[in-house]
């Protein structure tokens, strides 16, 4: 790959990531941190149902289909230290 490819491909990972809300990235974390949803809602007081709807917006932006995909994105990307 040369240096023009791997600039661009940096550019678009930051610009996905910048994407993502605040909230997002709090679910993102605590996806990755193994938390289920009830744990998560808890934490982040807010409904299961809304932990749901913050995934599944986290899976379409950065179109990832899994939670173990959700999580090696979320240690590649330095959202979690797992």
């Amino acid at each position: 790959m040369n240096t023009k490819c791997i600039h661009n491909q940096l550019n678009k990972e930051a610009a996905i990531i910048s994407i993502l809300t605040p909230r997002e990235r709090d679910v993102l974390k605590l996806v990755a941190e193994g938390r289920s949803t009830p744990q998560i809602a808890g934490d982040l007081d807010i409904s299961a149902k809304t932990v749901d709807t913050h995934r599944q917006h986290l899976m379409d932006k950065l179109e990832i289909r899994g939670i173990a995909d959700l999580t090696r994105y979320a240690i590649r990307e330095g959202i979690t230290p797992l």
